[in-house]
């Protein structure tokens, strides 16, 4: 194959998918190297910008899926008839945020940062795909871990748990709102409906909890 057969052919399984695709997967299928895969792929996503299309292609770790351009979403929800989700409670936005900055954890090491039950808010971000459970701690009781989803990823439009903002040391106190951003200012881009549960009494801001869990681990 040549490697624009190889590009068409990656094209035409990721379409055929639907969901993220595991880049091992593709490397099995076309017998490539990791590298080479990843260069194809690069190629691909590049030609998919310049073209200007309504669909792209984006990474979610070491995955791969094909979606439809963010600019677009309005003429997307209005041709298929799709409501727009109401955005994260604060609450939620929180423990979200406490789970992606020390993932994995479990609900207690959650409850004990925002000092308040986080029952209702973890199941409502389990069930909404934005977490999932890790595997389990190996302590008396066995309690669940719990981490982000590929899900959480394509939800803020980012390709890995390395492009989130860093943590704000004490001295940096004020630009911790602008530093974070990607928990506030896009939390109406989540494919996710507001929980009752979530109405949690609050103990702080989103940064100062997030900050204070990473300090204390």
């Amino acid at each position: 194959m040549t490697e624009k057969e190889y590009r068409s052919a990656i094209e035409a399984i990721l379409f055929a998918a639907g969901d993220p695709v595991d880049i091992k997967r593709l490397c099995e299928t076309f017998e490539l190297p990791e590298s080479a895969l990843k260069t194809q792929m690069d190629i691909l996503i590049d030609e998919y910008a310049q073209l200007d299309r309504g669909i792209t292609i984006i990474r979610l770790n070491d995955s791969y899926q094909m979606v439809s351009v963010k600019k677009y979403a309005p003429q997307v929800r209005k041709a298929m008839d799709l409501r727009r989700n109401i955005p994260l409670s604060q609450a939620a936005m929180e423990v979200l945020a406490v789970i992606a900055y020390n993932q994995p954890v479990t609900k207690s090491f959650v409850e004990q940062v925002r000092g308040v039950d986080c029952s209702g808010v973890i199941g409502s971000l389990t069930t909404k795909g934005l977490i999932e459970e890790k595997g389990r701690l190996e302590l008396p009781g066995r309690p669940l871990l719990y981490g982000t989803t590929d899900h959480f990823l394509r939800c803020f439009s980012i390709r890995s748990l390395d492009e989130l903002p860093p943590i704000p040391k004490d001295e940096d106190k004020g630009d911790r709102g602008r530093q974070l951003s990607i928990f506030e200012n896009e939390a109406d881009q989540t494919d996710t409906e507001a929980d009752t549960n979530d109405n949690d009494e609050l103990t702080g801001t989103v940064e100062d909890i997030v900050a204070e869990a990473v300090e204390g681990k």
